[in-house]
């Protein structure tokens, strides 16, 4: 074996199947994490085994469906992380070992780092696949890595990238990506809407950057793109439970667009990094949905970066700058 470093990209992940017994034991592990919800265990282990895992899988699971793809395939998440790595792989060439984990369902962070230790990795650099930090994503990896190292005797040097939400290659990414999306409609939005997931304003209110992250990221696109802040606005969706989550939520900014003269929108996603059920079902179908029902005209989402040329270029080169220089 060789002493090649290890290249872990970690996304949130997907259920293993668009069944409800698949989604069920998705979310069980995904909602138990204290990251995503820091609610007492009291209170919250009661609501999610009697209440939510009872009747959430099953409507998730018909979500799943509609964009799943083939039977037997792999939820889009992790079929294009898999794409990602492949492609980065190419270009940092043979002298790094590349693989992907989920942070959530499979293939299991501990899974993969058995497979580089098994290719004689005693390095291993970790890639989450989230552009802004947040505790509940990124900081959730970290917890995930250490998880899966817990009862191990040799555990390898590790290295994590924090966040890249203003590397100027990103936002130059975002922007050529929109652009191309753009070219292919034979009509001009109205507004173009930078839509991120969202995140308990409790969070943001003890220290979490990530709202600040979110916008920082479109106030560069807009001025990569020479927009204003009416061409380009910032809001938040996927919001979850009671509590007051960040605003302005995207699905009641698209029910208001219309009745202010706004008929025609193109929504992206900075914050993800492949398509997944937050994107294509989310926004292409749902969001898109309400924006006509509320008197929308024309609707678009445009695609994540996923394994786009330059995405990957731009991914290899934090890589290897930031994660594996001195290692190479």
């Amino acid at each position: 074996m060789t002493d090649k470093p290890g290249l872990l990209l970690v996304n949130l992940g997907s259920p293993d199947a668009p069944t409800t017994k698949a989604v069920r034991k998705y979310l069980f592990q995904f909602l138990h994490d204290k990251r995503v919800i820091d609610t007492s265990r009291w209170i919250w282990c009661p609501i999610l085994h009697f209440i939510i895992l009872r009747t959430r899988p099953a409507r998730s699971a018909k979500a799943y469906a509609k964009v799943w793809g083939e039977e037997g395939a792999e939820a889009p998440l992790v079929a294009i992380t898999r794409a990602q790595a492949k492609g980065i792989a190419e270009r940092l060439g043979e002298d790094v070992h590349v693989d992907i984990a989920m942070r959530y369902g499979n293939p299991s962070i501990g899974s993969a780092l058995d497979a580089l230790k098994a290719k004689g990795c005693r390095r291993i650099a970790i890639l989450p696949m989230y552009p802004q930090f947040a505790g509940a994503t990124t900081a959730s990896v970290y917890d995930g890595v250490a998880k899966a190292l817990t009862r191990r005797m040799d555990v390898p040097e590790l290295r994590y990238l924090r966040d890249y939400h203003d590397d100027p290659r990103y936002i130059k990414a975002l922007g050529e990506g929109l652009k191309s999306h753009l070219k292919t409609l034979d009509w001009t939005p109205d507004v173009i809407m930078t839509s991120y997931h969202g995140l308990p304003q409790s969070y943001v209110d003890k220290g979490d950057p990530y709202q600040a992250e979110c916008i920082h990221t479109t106030d560069l696109l807009r001025a990569h793109l020479n927009m204003s802040h009416a061409d380009m606005r910032t809001t938040f969706q996927s919001r979850f439970g009671p509590k007051a989550w960040l605003q302005p939520y995207t699905d009641n900014t698209l029910e208001k667009l219309p009745s202010e003269g706004m008929k025609k929108v193109a929504v992206m996603m900075p914050g993800f990094s492949a398509d997944c059920l937050e994107t294509l079902e989310e926004i292409a179908l749902e969001a898109h949905e309400t924006f006509e029902e509320h008197g929308g005209e024309k609707f678009t989402a445009v695609p994540c970066l996923n394994d786009d040329p330059e995405h990957l270029d731009f991914l290899a080169a934090i890589a290897r700058e930031n994660l594996l220089k001195g290692w190479l």
